[in-house]
């Protein structure tokens, strides 16, 4: 049962991560979160809020039509750990520190004009892109700390 409700659990966070991080995540708490001060803090915190609140809303219907034996303190401590890793992560400065400890500034540049090789017009300006090394840096920080919450969920 453990492997099959971690497996589970994993989908329905991995689902509910994708949409409230873009679907749900309003332009305000996505522009803001990332700025100093309690101003940062506190859109961060709304974003964080209205994501855990996404992830339980689908986690529970899927736990409940599967028969999943979840306990109170395995959602708390899962979701908790992802929830405060996401807002960490989501301060952007603390992700931008992480990438260049771990020698991925240049990666975390790309995309944009601060990479040595970033993409431009014909005209020599800026081109736009489809995502970014920082944006990439993000949700795999996102994905591995919902690994973890789920396996929390799942076995405690």
């Amino acid at each position: 049962m453990t492997v099959s409700a971690f497996a589970a659990v994993f989908i329905a966070l991995y689902v509910a991560h994708s949409v409230g991080d873009h679907w749900v995540q309003t332009s305000c708490q996505s522009a803001n979160k990332g700025l100093p001060g309690w101003t940062g803090r506190l859109a961060g915190a709304r974003h964080v809020a209205t994501l855990t609140a996404t992830k339980l809303a689908l986690l529970l219907p899927v736990a409940f039509l599967l028969g999943l034996n979840l306990s109170v303190l395995g959602l708390v401590a899962g979701l908790g750990v992802d929830a405060l890793t996401h807002w960490w992560a989501d301060r952007r400065s603390t992700l931008a520190w992480l990438a260049r400890v771990t020698g991925k500034a240049e990666f975390y540049s790309l995309g944009t004009v601060a990479h040595p090789a970033h993409p431009v017009t014909a005209e020599g300006k800026p081109a736009a892109t489809l995502g970014t090394g920082a944006y990439a840096l993000d949700q795999s920080f996102h994905h591995l700390w919902l690994l973890i919450a789920s396996v929390l969920i799942a076995t405690v």
